[in-house]
């Protein structure tokens, strides 16, 4: 199978045009989220066609994307992230390894593309698995990964806890019933996505996992034997990115990751990103592919949590709702 539990650098080497300060730097690195291994392996030699700096080489960190940022905390030298998470790249910020107005420094709030929460199910769908609802039945086992230690894991909680809002006229003690439920159905929390799709198609444990509806496709893509099932409801997932600036302007690279990152926008970029089944911006790119993505109620973070930080604050931090619900 082409998906792989393995954390691997890729080094590729080629000659986008950068400041001759920056001239010198030869090797950058990319700190990404648990998934995204195969889609930078594909965009890093596209970018590297269009370099024009020397030789470079593009290393790559995969992992929970809270974990990677706990990283970057603790030393790693990321010249660039490519989170799953707002909260992820904003911890940098509050720390000074990342600017301040971040989200500004790219379109789309620094979010090049974007997700949902989605199933992936065994063929025959032999649950009957639809909708959120399905989720917390008594029969039905879940995976997805942990929330305290994925931004993947953390979408799922507050798509189930938005569409329960939704489902019961805004009555949060509904909603924490219900993501209770689903909680009480999750099997195994595996730390990362990749970790949660190894358990589901290697262990063979589960009857559905919840992950980004890109990983969803891919697989189902990829590999006979599993069934996409987007439901009609989900939460936006954005994927933010942004030059590492403490790190990079001290390594002389942060021409070179700002180059990277735009060109995730550019059109041959969104072509790569909409291939692996990401959702894109460039209008070309998102009609082109328009057959391929279901319509979907998208919820997002803003409207039914306030902010991520307030989701932060209530749902995640230490004995918040999250850490009240695995506790009973």
């Amino acid at each position: 199978m082409m998906l792989r539990n393995a954390a691997f650098g890729l080094a590729l080497a080629a000659g986008f045009g950068t400041a001759p300060a920056t001239a010198q730097v030869d090797e950058i690195l990319n700190v990404s989220y648990d998934i995204a291994r195969e889609l930078y392996a594909a965009i890093n030699p596209a970018f590297l066609d269009q370099y024009e700096g020397g030789d470079l080489t593009i290393n790559q960190s995969h992992a929970g994307s809270s974990k990677q940022a706990r990283g970057i905390l603790q030393g790693l030298q990321a010249d660039l992230v490519t989170f799953n998470q707002v909260l992820d790249i904003q911890i940098l910020a509050d720390n000074g390894f990342v600017a301040e107005d971040w989200q500004d420094q790219f379109p789309n709030n620094a979010s090049p593309y974007y997700s949902l929460p989605a199933f992936m199910v065994r063929e025959g769908n032999p649950k009957g698995i639809e909708s959120w609802d399905d989720l917390v039945a008594e029969d039905v086992s879940v995976i997805f990964p942990n929330p305290k230690t994925s931004g993947n894991a953390r979408y799922t909680y507050l798509a189930a806890w938005a569409y329960a809002l939704a489902e019961n006229e805004g009555d949060e003690e509904a909603a924490q019933a219900f993501v209770d439920k689903l909680l009480e159905n999750v099997e195994v929390f595996d730390t990362g996505g990749r970790g949660a799709t190894t358990t589901f198609t290697e262990r063979g444990i589960g009857d559905v996992l919840v992950t980004f509806e890109a990983e969803v496709l891919n697989i189902v893509d990829q590999t006979p034997g599993y069934e996409a099932v987007v439901p009609s409801q989900s939460l936006l997932a954005e994927f933010p990115v942004a030059v590492v600036e403490r790190v990079a302007e001290q390594r002389g690279s942060a021409g070179i990751a700002r180059d990277y990152l735009e060109f995730l926008y550019s059109a041959p970029g969104q072509e790569i990103l909409a291939s692996f089944n990401n959702r894109v911006h460039d209008e070309a790119v998102v009609e082109a592919n328009a057959d391929r993505f279901p319509e979907v109620e998208l919820f997002t973070v803003e409207d039914v949590f306030g902010s991520w930080q307030e989701a932060q604050d209530t749902h995640f931090a230490s004995g918040g709702i999250l850490d009240q619900m695995l506790r009973d």
